[in-house]
């Protein structure tokens, strides 16, 4: 088994997609028109935690620990930044907007003729921010998204 790479990864940007009760699934993005990101630069990790619940219980002298509510946290994902890209243009209008918005990373897992593993999600932009840097960098753009559902994850297929 060959270590998998983060090179060759791509994010792409759909549509306003509400969050729903139950968990999502992969059907619930077959409808989105994806646009692609370009400038990928750094991603931050993606995947779902529990919340901590500790009680102290005086009759045990002990905390006993319980797994509480599931989310993934937010994370910076930087771009070289590209000011006519339209996958930049659509990530800074999220940023803008109240609305999640269906996020898809393809991986570059894919076996000989078959295809990769796809997350899906949606989430909220909270924030775009033009990074500094030295005369001898590149201008960067960071959008900070936060996951607003389940992370939903198709593995990679071999057809």
């Amino acid at each position: 088994m060959a270590l998998q790479k983060v090179a060759g990864e791509k994010l792409y940007i759909g549509g306003v997609l509400n969050d729903k009760a139950a968990d999502h699934v992969a059907a619930d993005f077959t409808s989105q028109t994806w646009v692609l990101v370009d400038g990928y630069a750094s991603r931050p990790a993606l995947g779902d935690q529990s919340a901590e619940i500790a009680t102290d219980l005086i009759n045990r002298g002990r905390t006993v620990v319980q797994k509480g509510t599931r989310r993934s946290p937010a994370g910076e994902h930087r771009f070289a930044a590209i000011a006519t890209d339209p996958g930049q243009l659509a990530l800074k209008a999220a940023a803008d907007s109240q609305s999640n918005y269906a996020f898809k990373l393809v991986k570059d897992d894919a076996p000989p003729g078959g295809t990769p593993t796809t997350l899906y999600f949606i989430g909220l932009v909270l924030s775009k921010t033009d990074q500094g840097g030295e005369a001898n960098t590149a201008s960067m753009i960071t959008f900070n998204i936060a996951p607003n559902s389940n992370i939903v994850e198709v593995p990679a297929d071999d057809a």
